[in-house]
């Protein structure tokens, strides 16, 4: 159902996630999340990503700091495409939307705690995603 980079370690449970988030006091938690076979139109779209970080900023139930920045840049077919930042009050969330193989690489970051698996499962739904492995890291010093 879903893989795993093999440098970030075994997948958890939203529930185990947020347990340890919590109980060791983390500072921060990441979900990094690498989609493939996308919906062409949707990851194409400048509309659909600033909506997209709307949406997931009231899924994962985050302050949005500012508008969604949305610029499309690229030389290489291999990286032209939509990128995206949203500032949240708790650090931020973006992106980059790979036209040419209809892949997107999305990181959210927050010192919040969120569901990382579900929040991967939304990210996946909303851009029609075949494919997806997400990665869980807990961020201290």
């Amino acid at each position: 159902m879903y893989t795993m980079s093999p440098f970030a370690g075994p997948l958890m449970s939203d529930e185990e996630a947020m347990k340890k988030y919590v109980d060791e006091k983390h500072w921060g938690l990441t979900v990094s999340i690498d989609l493939g076979e996308c919906d062409h139109d949707k990851i194409s779209s400048k509309e659909h990503i600033t909506q997209f970080a709307i949406d997931i900023c009231k899924y994962i139930d985050m302050k949005r700091y500012g508008e969604p920045m949305v610029v499309f840049f690229g030389d290489e077919p291999k990286v032209q495409g939509y990128s995206l930042v949203q500032l949240i009050e708790t650090s931020q969330i973006s992106g980059h939307f790979a036209e040419d193989t209809d892949r997107a690489f999305i990181d959210v970051f927050s010192c919040k705690q969120f569901p990382p698996e579900k929040t991967a499962e939304y990210v996946q739904k909303y851009f029609g995603a075949k494919k997806m492995q997400y990665a869980i890291c807990f961020r201290d010093i």
